[in-house]
């Protein structure tokens, strides 16, 4: 079993661990901060150091409760102690990028009542489809407005965790499918303060603020009641530079 670091700290670079087991380019952990996969968020790649030996991480896969790492050259022995180092500029990108989907989906929830029914997250921009028959110019424009208020309140994003009786209680279903598995008995949910909450299993920043602006770069008609919206960020308003 690899006990998921991300799950609590998401700002976590660098961390130590054990090897647990090796198959063949694979290495499973006892720990780790590499996301494994998941909601639309891409794995983490990075590094593996150990007995002066580096090995580069590109892909990390959950296997049951086992994440395993694919690395690229030299493979550490069993009960090796390893320290993993995150591509942090890509992971913290993706963070953000994740982040600003839940305001976006926040936003679309409050102003038409429609779900999720898919999407995609990249460290240069992210995607996010939901049950809407109509997205003209003038909904677009005002989604993005109202995201990038939101974003610009500076709000805190929590972590909390939710028994699933609770979850199943609660308003906090924003995909038009609940996919969470059946066997997960405690449902992880991340909270926008004062505005929204989702089960999340993913990644993000801390605060709003660290988000930048988003902006609608794209839209397409993806079926009779599905419409997707791609987002990209950057840093600050080019209009206040």
């Amino acid at each position: 079993m690899t006990q998921l670091l991300y799950l609590h700290d998401s700002y976590l670079r660098e961390f130590d661990a054990v090897v647990t087991a090796v198959d063949a380019q694979r290495v499973a952990l006892d720990r780790t901060a590499f996301f494994a996969g998941g909601g639309g968020q891409p794995v983490d790649t990075g590094l593996l150091r150990w007995d002066g030996t580096t090995a580069r991480v590109v892909e990390s896969r959950k296997d049951g409760d086992t994440v395993w790492h694919t690395v690229e050259g030299e493979v550490p022995p069993p009960g090796a102690t390893i320290r993993g180092v995150l591509d942090w500029e890509r992971r913290f990108n993706i963070m953000r990028h994740h982040s600003a989907l839940h305001v976006l989906v926040g936003v679309v929830y409050r102003s038409f009542n429609a779900l999720v029914t898919g999407g995609a997250i990249y460290p240069d921009r992210a995607r996010m489809d939901f049950s809407l028959e109509d997205l003209n110019k003038d909904r677009v424009g005002a989604i993005e407005a109202a995201a990038n208020r939101v974003i610009q309140e500076q709000r805190r994003i929590l972590v909390r965790f939710l028994s699933r009786d609770e979850f199943e209680r609660s308003d906090l279903v924003r995909l038009a499918k609940n996919l969470i598995p059946p066997e997960i008995r405690e449902v992880r949910v991340i909270e926008i303060e004062g505005f929204d909450a989702q089960a999340d299993g993913g990644t993000h920043v801390g605060n709003t603020s660290e988000i930048g602006v988003l902006r609608v770069v794209k839209t397409e008609n993806k079926g009779k009641l599905n419409r997707r919206l791609e987002i990209s960020l950057t840093p600050e308003d080019p209009s206040m530079g």
